[in-house]
C-alpha cells in the first residue's frame, strides 16, 4: 500500500508518528500547503525509516492533489485537513483511481427558514450524492474514520452486533477532564472545525421523524465519564455520527453530545455574536493597506495551534458510545470508551492525548483495508465493517478500550 497523507498539522503529525512502528504500508507521502510542516513531521521520525517522503500540495487544487496521486503511484488518500478540503480531496481520489479515507465528512448548510427544526445540506450529503460514481470505480471512500466519528461509530455496530438484540437509543458521548497551562480559553482541537461543529444546529435522528435540527447546545446533561474524568455536562453539537450510524445500525434514536463546559459555551457564544464564526471574507483596513480575510481564520490565528499544546495540557481525553436497549428481553445500557491520558501520549509519541486520540483510527483502519480485513466499493462509513477486527487491532497497537455496564 502506497498512502498520500494530506495535511502534517497536530493529527497528520501524529499519523506518521502512530504509522512509523507498523509494517503494513510500503511508502506514505506527507503533503501540505506549507512545504515546512510536511518536512517538519519526517525529519521527527529520523533517518531509519526511509518510507515516508514529503510533497507541496494545496488541497483545495482537485487536479493537482489527482496528479500527485498518479505521480507518487499512490493507492490511498488520507485527508487530514480541515472539513473544507473534504470535497475537493474525495474527488481528486476519485477522479486518480485511488482509495480515500478522511476523518470529517463534507460541511453542512443550515436550513435557510427553519434551521432549528428541519436539516438544509446535511454532513456528508455531498459525497453520498456521488456513491454510486464510487461503486462504479470499484474503490472505496471511507468516510468519518477518526475518533469521533469513527471509532464511535464502530463502537455502535459492535453494540448492535454482539451486545444488544434490540437497540432503543444510541448516544455518542464526548468529554475530557484537560487543562492546558497559561491559558485561559485554548481548544486541544482546530477551532475552525470546533467552531463549525458547535455553532451549527444540532442534528437528532428518531426512528419516527428521521433526521431533524434543534437550537445549538440544547438538551444539556450530566454524563459521568470513565477513569476518573467523572461528571461533564454535555450538550447537543452536529457531528457525523447521526447521519452515518443511522445507516446501517438500527436504533430508534441517535444522538450527539460533547462536554464543552459553561466558559467554551459561553466564549463561542460571543464569537457567534461578533461574527467572528463567519468564513466569509471581510475587507481589513491598516496602516499597510487593505486585505481580505476570514474572521473564522482571524480568530484561529489568534489562538495556538493546539499540536504545539501538548507539553502545558494535564489530564484525559475520553471517547465513547453510550448504548440503551434489551438483551434477552432484560434491559441493558452501556458505555463502549476509549481514553488517553495526555502525559502518555506525550511521552510515547509525542503528540497531545486528543489529535493522538483522533490519528489512531486512520492508521488502524489503513491497515485492515491493506489486510482485506475491510474492504468493498462505495462511499461507506465505519459501520458498514466489521467492527471486531478494528477493535482486536486497536488493542494490539497498545491502546485498548473499554465497557462499562451502566
Amino acid at each position: 500500500m502506497r498512502v498520500l497523507l494530506v495535511g502534517a498539522g497536530g493529527v497528520g503529525t501524529a499519523i506518521t508518528r502512530i504509522a512509523a512502528r507498523r509494517p503494513f504500508f510500503d511508502h506514505m507521502v506527507v503533503a501540505d500547503y506549507d512545504p515546512a510542516r510536511a518536512e517538519a513531521a519526517v525529519a521527527a521520525l529520523g533517518d531509519a525509516d526511509s518510507r515516508f517522503s514529503t510533497a507541496r500540495v494545496d488541497a483545495s487544487d482537485e487536479g493537482a492533489v489527482a496528479a500527485l496521486l498518479t505521480e507518487r503511484r499512490c493507492d490511498v488518500l488520507l485527508n487530514a485537513t480541515d472539513p473544507r478540503f473534504v470535497m475537493p480531496l474525495f474527488n481528486a481520489a476519485l477522479a486518480a483511481d485511488a482509495h480515500y479515507l478522511d476523518m470529517a465528512m463534507s460541511l453542512s448548510r443550515p436550513d435557510p427558514e427553519r434551521p432549528h427544526e428541519r436539516c438544509g445540506v446535511k454532513l456528508g450529503d455531498e459525497q453520498f450524492a456521488r456513491a454510486a460514481d464510487w461503486e462504479r470505480s470499484g474503490r472505496l471512500a471511507l468516510v468519518g474514520m477518526g475518533v469521533e466519528p469513527g471509532m464511535s461509530d464502530v463502537f455502535a455496530r459492535y453494540a448492535a452486533d454482539e451486545l444488544f438484540d434490540e437497540i432503543e437509543e444510541i448516544g455518542v458521548r464526548d468529554g475530557a477532564d484537560l487543562t492546558v497551562d497559561g491559558y485561559d480559553f485554548a481548544p486541544s482541537f482546530s477551532i475552525w472545525t470546533t467552531v463549525e461543529e458547535c455553532l451549527n444546529p444540532p442534528v437528532v435522528w428518531e426512528e419516527d421523524r428521521g433526521w431533524f435540527t434543534t437550537p445549538p447546545f440544547s438538551e444539556p446533561e450530566v454524563f459521568d465519564f470513565p477513569e476518573g474524568i467523572g461528571p461533564v455536562e454535555c450538550v447537543n453539537v452536529e457531528h457525523e455520527e447521526v447521519l452515518l450510524i443511522p445507516r446501517w445500525v438500527g436504533a430508534r434514536r441517535v444522538t450527539f453530545k460533547y462536554g464543552l463546559g459553561r466558559e467554551f459555551i459561553d466564549t463561542l457564544k460571543v464569537l457567534h455574536q461578533l461574527g467572528l464564526d463567519r468564513t466569509e471574507p471581510v475587507s481589513v483596513r491598516s496602516d499597510l493597506g487593505t486585505a481580505r480575510v476570514s474572521p473564522r481564520d482571524l480568530v484561529a490565528a489568534c489562538l495556538p495551534d493546539p499540536a504545539t499544546l501538548g507539553d502545558r495540557m494535564h489530564g484525559r481525553t475520553c471517547a465513547g458510545t453510550w448504548v440503551k436497549g434489551t438483551k434477552d428481553g432484560k434491559p441493558r445500557e452501556v458505555y463502549l470508551y476509549h481514553v488517553v491520558d495526555n502525559q502518555w501520549s506525550m511521552r510515547e509519541y509525542g503528540s497531545q492525548a486528543v489529535v493522538w486520540q483522533t490519528a489512531i483510527n486512520p492508521v488502524v483502519a489503513l491497515e485492515l483495508m491493506a489486510s482485506g480485513a475491510w474492504s468493498g466499493a462505495g462511499v461507506l462509513g465505519p459501520e458498514a465493517f466489521a467492527p471486531r477486527p478494528f477493535l482486536d487491532l486497536l488493542t494490539e497497537y497498545g491502546s485498548p478500550w473499554g465497557l462499562r455496564e451502566q
